[in-house]
């Protein structure tokens, strides 16, 4: 008698029992994991916001051709300042920690080489240094935007390189850090062409065109990671070593040129801890 109801209580059938019993799992997708389609309309749609800031930068062309050249070293050294902590913290330690140091450091090699022989093969001006690369019979404007193009590649790319990783958080954070980096750039091309007689509305739509390259570059890192995924490491070593080799070779030159040598630094101080703080605050 006692025994009876556990026994019935075990064996009782019911309805919920039987439904627990056929119910079979759904099958979900892991939770916070984009197709990959996904992830590449949002990789090239993110490079493109960034790329288009050098445009807006370039902006203050229409109201303040004269800026002064004090003002200009110190965007520029901000600029500096904010690839400088993307490299490292967004690019190069990441690289570290997924592929080695070893595979980081032929990456950084391979990305910087790459840089350098593109900027020894297309024909560029920079306003300090002058022309660059082949001699060829073009507008000094085109020159100064194929010049841009070359900086602005790099930075594309690695905004898909991130993105390819799905770490939707950290692309974002990267592609808003090199929007801001984008504008004194824009600026810097902008305002010497207003100096030199073109219309405020040309010298801007210049400067807008030389940020296009980049959702062509986020394409092209997206992808490639998102195809041959063990090539992640080496495209954030890749696209640290093209950033850093722009960094050092072009933008810090060009902000300390005229001599205005405390405006570049804290410029480059400031782009530097802004940038971190902002990686570190929504990390």
């Amino acid at each position: 008698m006692l025994g009876l109801p556990a026994i019935s209580r075990d064996a009782r059938p019911t309805s919920l029992g039987v439904a627990a019993c056929n119910r079979t799992p759904r099958k979900t997708a892991p939770s916070g994991v984009l197709s990959h389609g996904e992830l590449i309309g949002i990789g090239v749609g993110a490079s493109l916001a960034a790329g288009l800031a050098t445009g807006l930068g370039a902006l203050p062309a229409a109201l303040l051709p004269r800026t002064s050249d004090k003002l200009m070293d110190g965007a520029l050294g901000f600029a500096g300042g904010v690839m400088l902590s993307v490299t490292t913290f967004g690019l190069l330690l990441p690289a570290i920690d997924q592929g080695g140091v070893g595979e980081a450091a032929l990456g950084v090699a391979v990305g910087a080489g790459f840089l350098a022989l593109i900027d020894r093969s297309v024909p560029h001006f920079h306003f300090m240094e002058g022309p660059e690369g082949p001699r060829v019979s073009l507008q000094r404007a085109w020159l100064i935007v194929l010049a841009l193009t070359i900086h602005n590649f790099p930075e594309g790319l690695a905004v898909g390189v991130t993105f390819g990783r799905n770490d939707i958080h950290a692309g974002v954070i990267l592609a808003i850090g090199i929007g801001i980096q984008n504008m004194p750039e824009g600026l810097a091309v902008a305002l010497p062409l207003a100096r030199e007689g073109y219309r405020s509305g040309k010298a801007i739509g210049y400067a807008t065109l030389t940020g296009l390259v980049e959702p062509v570059a986020g394409l092209l890192g997206v992808s490639l990671v998102i195809v041959f995924d063990r090539l992640l490491p080496l495209g954030l070593a890749f696209a640290a070593g093209a950033m850093a080799y722009v960094l050092v070779d072009e933008i810090a030159p060009e902000s300390y040129r005229r001599g205005h040598i405390r405006w570049a630094t804290f410029g480059i101080l400031g782009g530097f801890t802004m940038m971190t703080a902002l990686e570190r605050l929504f990390a």
